[in-house]
C-alpha cells in the first residue's frame, strides 16, 4: 500500500466539482508520479476525527507514513521535496517556486476567490462592494499578465507553483475573468493541457460521480 494518502470529501454537489482543491494534490501527485490512495471523509458530518486532520473542516489533507499535514500550498511544497518533477532542484529555482507558492495563494488568490465567489453567487455588479472586489482581482491580473508573458513556467520549470497559479486562474476563468489577459489565459490553457492535469481532473470528477451513484442507489 502506497505511504501517502490524499483524503477528501466523499461527495460534493455539482457546482464545485473540478476546482475541490483535493485536486491541486492529485495534480501535483501524477505529475510526479508518486502512487498514493484516496480516502474519503463525510461532506455532511465533519466530527472531531477529521478535524484532527484539518482544523477548519476543509479537504484535503494528505498522510505521508505518521505525518498528516493540510492546507493545499504546504502539502505541494512537502510534495516538491520528494520530486525534482515538481520543485527544480537548483537554490535559486527553489526560491522562486516557494515565491511563487506564497504568491499564488496570498497576493492572487486572495483577490480571485472573493470575486468568483460573487460571481457564482450572482451577486449585483452595480455596488462598491463589487466594484472594491473587481477592481482588486483585475490589479492582480494586471500584475500578472506582464510576468506570464515573458516565461513559460513561475520558476525554471514546470512546478508546483504553477499547479497552484494554474488552479486560482482557473477558476477566474470559469467566468470569463481572463478575457482581457492573454498571458494568463494562455497559461492556464498550457498548464491544464498536461496529462497530469487530464487524468487529475477525470479522477476528481469520477470520485464524485460514483459518489452519487452510491447515494442514489440507496432506499
Amino acid at each position: 500500500m502506497p505511504d501517502l494518502t490524499l483524503t477528501t470529501f466523499d461527495w460534493v454537489p455539482p457546482p464545485p466539482r473540478g476546482f475541490v482543491r483535493d485536486l491541486r494534490v492529485r495534480w501535483a501527485l501524477e505529475e510526479a508520479a508518486l502512487p498514493y490512495r484516496v480516502a474519503s471523509v463525510p461532506f455532511d458530518d465533519r466530527g472531531p476525527a477529521h478535524l484532527a486532520h484539518q482544523p477548519f473542516g476543509q479537504v484535503p489533507w494528505l498522510t505521508d507514513g505518521g505525518l498528516s499535514i493540510f492546507e493545499t500550498g504546504a502539502i505541494l511544497l512537502h510534495l516538491g521535496e520528494r520530486s525534482d518533477r515538481l520543485m527544480p532542484p537548483d537554490p535559486r529555482g527553489r526560491s522562486e517556486t516557494t515565491e511563487w507558492v506564497f504568491a499564488a495563494l496570498n497576493s492572487v488568490e486572495m483577490a480571485s476567490l472573493p470575486w468568483a465567489l460573487s460571481k457564482f453567487m450572482g451577486h449585483p455588479t452595480d455596488t462598491a462592494a463589487w466594484k472594491f472586489v473587481d477592481d482588486f482581482v483585475k490589479l492582480r491580473l494586471k500584475h500578472m499578465e506582464p510576468v506570464l508573458a515573458g516565461r513559460e513556467w513561475l520558476a525554471s520549470s514546470f512546478s508546483v507553483a504553477d499547479i497552484l497559479m494554474a488552479d486560482v486562474l482557473r477558476l477566474v476563468d470559469r467566468f470569463d475573468g481572463l478575457a482581457e489577459h492573454p498571458a494568463c489565459r494562455d497559461y492556464v490553457a498550457r498548464a491544464t493541457a498536461r496529462p497530469s492535469f487530464a487524468k487529475a481532473h477525470q479522477d476528481q470528477m469520477a470520485h464524485f460521480a460514483a459518489a452519487d451513484a452510491a447515494r442514489n442507489s440507496r432506499p
